[in-house]
């Protein structure tokens, strides 16, 4: 077998696996329809956040179910249909909203997030995109003590866990973020969070690195995944363009699009379900400002300040990943971030909309597929790709070379769901 690797998808995982397994000697080929960064990986807010270990599916979720399923909440917008049709995934993800359960994806994906940070900061740098990282943390915002308090299952995990959490009362919010509204009493600071200015244009950075330093970017489709025939490579792939690639080894990082693609070509069943979200730019009115993302807990949006303007992003809609793009949502979160903060006129024509791949256990799979020698996943990040990409390639590469990796990789085997 030679070195020779195809990596499936060109969102901030993908990237992710091609730059780092290039770094380990392998011959890499990156392959992606639209372009680095461009689909899933281009809407998100942009937080490479330490507090992301606590997934949706943790236990103060059983006291919030009866109002998020009234259909009335920002946090979440739902399909009845959709989850009628779903009820095996829907079962499987609450059924993980247990202690037990919790405590293990919350160890995994603090892991994973600690391993991602510095190599951020270190791609960051060799792409000579440092000035695009903001290292001053980002905050979580109450509108009543009652809302603080209700939270203080989350400070724990943090505590637990050793995130750093700084709480802030009316004025020292104000001396962080002197625009906001003094409507929050309470907040929550997280100085070892950090954010970008433009979550697609990093992930281009990466890959432009990847290219500099010799590796082969095809904007290009996958039509087919076939173990490959009379030849001394394992894989074949066709694509629209370019004809068959064949390669040694193949990592499907395909984001949302991975379970179609790997039951169309090879017929494994991924347990994936999506949260779908819009994001808007919005100018500011006046001289109105902020340093860091913030997230209003009520609202249940978070307001990001990027290179385009400020990014408004909405809670979960949770419906088929090709479902046509609905309104209310973001008229709610548009409606309370006006409450919190100048938000001047929107400044795209059309709100953007992505799927987030969610398994049942908020973990990804990251490993080698079940019964396919050579091929590996790394897909079902949830929300949370960007701040985890760099930490989930470390990992495979460790893993397809053979090498125990640096955290515990036994909680993102594919083979767990069988």
């Amino acid at each position: 077998m030679s070195d020779s690797v195809i990596v499936l998808g060109a969102g901030m995982v993908g990237v992710s696996c091609a730059l780092t397994l290039q770094a380990r000697g392998f011959s890499v080929t990156l392959v992606d329809r639209k372009g680095p960064g461009r689909e899933t990986s281009w809407g998100n807010a942009g937080v490479l956040a330490t507090s992301s270990l606590i997934p949706f599916n943790n236990p103060t979720l059983w006291q919030a179910l009866p109002r998020l399923l009234t259909h009335r909440s920002p946090a979440l917008r739902y399909d009845p249909w959709y989850a009628l049709t779903r009820l095996p995934w829907v079962v499987s993800f609450l059924s993980r909203a247990r202690a037990r359960p919790f405590e293990q994806t919350a160890v995994a994906l603090d892991a994973l997030i600690r391993l991602s940070q510095p190599l951020h900061r270190q791609w960051m740098q060799e792409a000579g995109e440092l000035q695009r990282l903001r290292e001053n943390g980002w905050l979580f915002l109450y509108r009543s003590q009652a809302a603080f308090e209700g939270a203080a299952a989350a400070r724990d995990v943090y505590a637990c866990h050793g995130v750093t959490a700084e709480v802030l009362d009316a004025d020292g919010l104000r001396n962080l973020e002197p625009h906001l509204a003094p409507i929050f009493p309470r907040a929550l600071w997280l100085p070892g969070s950090a954010s970008v200015d433009n979550p697609g244009a990093v992930v281009q950075a990466y890959a432009d690195l990847f290219v500099a330093r010799g590796g082969r970017l095809l904007i290009d489709e996958a039509r087919a995944l076939r173990p490959a025939a009379d030849s001394t490579e394992r894989w074949s792939l066709s694509t629209a363009h370019h004809g068959v690639l064949l390669a040694a080894q193949v990592v499907v990082s395909l984001g949302p699009w991975s379970r179609g693609a790997l039951q169309g070509w090879l017929g494994i069943r991924v347990p994936m379900a999506f949260e779908r979200g819009y994001h808007m730019h919005h100018a500011p009115l006046g001289e109105a400002s902020l340093g860091r993302p913030v997230y209003d807990t009520a609202g249940a949006y978070v307001l990001s300040p990027m290179n385009q303007g400020l990014r408004l992003s909405t809670g979960v809609e949770w419906a088929a990943m090709d479902a046509p793009a609905r309104g209310d949502q973001l008229r709610l979160a548009q409606a309370a971030a006006r409450q919190a903060f100048p938000l001047g006129e929107a400044l795209d024509e059309q709100p953007w909309l992505g799927a987030r791949p969610t398994l049942p256990d908020s973990r990804p799979h990251i490993g080698a597929a079940p019964g396919h020698p050579g091929l590996w996943l790394a897909l079902g990040h949830q929300h949370i790709g960007f701040s985890t990409g760099p930490g989930t390639a470390a990992v495979l590469a460790d893993l397809m070379q053979g090498r125990r990796p640096t955290i515990d990789a036994a909680p993102f085997d594919p083979a767990r769901f069988g």
